[in-house]
């Protein structure tokens, strides 16, 4: 009598997220095996802060709500890192497991793609959190930055960390795709996260980008994201230097649940355990 091979259709939800939460930790153990990763998506925020708030000293701001560069520098800092670790930390990652044949091998197994990117999306958040946790405690005991004491400024933080990432992995999903080998992922990827860094006020103030180019960032959702952390992270009087002259939270969230959504649909679109045409 013949014994039926499991699907991943035969697995019921359940069963499908406890082995997708069981992925995370190997995931883990793959993301801090790989040197130059852990350097380009886990450390890179933390060594651009410290060259930055190294350089550029003094205030910022007028009368008892200036603070130093080095706080200024934080929130955009902080953008940045959430988007290494969804956008450029997955969409590299997959390429390479396309490439190299893991994507191949897994889809010959019951696994289904929901348990894979659970694992994935898993280890994105709990190396964000570090990530970010590292960022802030060199900013506090380095540079003695005073991080905001009340508990509205945290959960705006929270709520724009969790859709913010949760819509870069989708988005690093999706630009998985684009390269068409995983040695060539790293050259795809890595100038267009650069280039939107410095156009949605991570390393130059938004402020003084000419108009026409903050018109061009506000497309993407780098903007929105470090334009909601510094309303969580900075002086409210802070607003004012936005385009609009206030924080538009409002905005920020409905930005990012668009790009979540587009993201969802091209991430559920292109991916495949092996390319079209592999």
């Amino acid at each position: 009598m013949s014994v039926a091979t499991p699907t991943a259709a035969t697995f019921g939800p359940a069963r499908t997220v406890r082995l997708g939460i069981r992925r995370i930790g190997f995931e883990l153990r793959q993301y801090f095996r790989a040197g130059d990763q852990v350097f380009f998506t886990f450390l890179f925020p933390t060594v651009m802060y410290l060259i930055f708030a190294t350089i550029f000293t003094g205030d910022i701001g007028q009368g008892p709500d200036a603070v130093s560069m080095a706080t200024y520098y934080l929130p955009g800092l902080v953008a940045g890192g959430i988007l290494l670790s969804g956008v450029q930390g997955l969409s590299i990652e997959i390429a390479v497991e396309k490439s190299d044949g893991t994507l191949k091998r897994l889809g010959s197994t019951p696994i289904s793609p929901v348990t894979y990117f659970l694992g994935k999306i898993g280890q994105v958040f709990v190396t964000a959190i570090l990530q970010i946790g590292l960022l802030m405690a060199v900013a506090v005991i380095v540079y003695r930055v005073d991080l905001p004491s009340d508990a509205e400024a945290w959960a705006r933080f929270a709520w724009v960390f969790v859709l913010g990432l949760l819509c870069c992995c989708l988005l690093g999903i999706a630009l998985s795709a684009v390269p068409r080998s995983g040695k060539t992922a790293s050259a795809v990827v890595i100038p267009v996260v650069l280039l939107l860094q410095f156009v949605s006020g991570v390393y130059i103030a938004f402020s003084t980008l000419p108009e026409w180019l903050q018109n061009v960032s506000a497309v993407f959702p780098l903007k929105w994201i470090a334009q909601g952390m510094r309303a969580a992270l900075l002086p409210d009087s802070f607003r004012a230097a936005e385009q609009g002259g206030e924080w538009q939270l409002g905005l920020v969230a409905i930005a990012l649940a668009v790009w979540l959504l587009i993201g969802a649909v091209l991430s559920r679109a292109t991916f495949r355990w092996i390319r079209r045409d592999g």
